[in-house]
């Protein structure tokens, strides 16, 4: 397969990038390897088949990662694909450390690009939850109980601020820190503000 045109942009991230250099130019030579367009979206190298977004190449302190955007749908043979975190719905990593772990894996690795590609060919979309499949924590719909006003206003915000103060106040282990936290946001959420506004 013919290599495709390299973005400019990305030829600036690249040489700009404190860590993982070495490590960014083989996954980029590997993705484009595979046919994929070169963009530059989210201030990271991104791979698009047709304009829609197969993968990604960022960084962290501790490794590098090709960032599947539909992970979810992809097949994992090598048990190598990483959800991020347990609110990641759609995305699944491949995470390194080094460039001689990402060329040990060259073939697998374009064996997931390709099944990427695939899946974007097949029009394929994850099931992604809705508000309605999270459980409100029972403290803040105490707190909506005793405030309707309150209740209107988080039923107004977006469903991704929704799902960011649900995530929020569930993640403390007790009652107390889920009330506090609850008390703390009362009056964002009356403002029709987000977690992070």
């Amino acid at each position: 397969m013919t290599k495709l045109k390299t973005n400019p942009k990305v030829d600036d991230f690249i040489s700009k990038a404190k860590t993982w250099q070495e490590e960014y130019v083989a996954l980029r030579n590997m993705v484009l390897d595979c046919g994929l367009t070169e963009d530059y979206k989210w201030m990271h190298p991104c791979y698009t088949l047709d304009n829609k977004n197969v993968v990604l190449i960022h960084g962290f302190k501790n490794y590098c990662a090709l960032l599947f955007h539909k992970g979810a749908l992809l097949k994992d043979p090598k048990g190598i694909l990483i959800q991020q975190t347990e609110n990641v719905q759609a995305a699944r990593q491949i995470r390194f450390t080094s460039v001689q772990e990402i060329m040990a894996m060259e073939s697998d690795l374009k064996a997931y690009i390709q099944q990427a590609i695939e899946v974007e060919k097949a029009g394929l979309v994850v099931a992604l939850k809705t508000n309605e499949d999270y459980d409100i924590p029972e403290e803040l719909q105490a707190k909506f109980d005793e405030l309707p006003p309150l209740k209107l206003a988080f039923e107004a915000l977006t469903p991704g601020r929704q799902r960011a103060y649900i995530f929020y106040f569930s993640q403390a282990k007790q009652a107390k820190t889920r009330v506090s936290r609850i008390e703390k946001y009362t009056q964002q959420i009356l403002d029709g503000k987000g977690l992070n506004d």
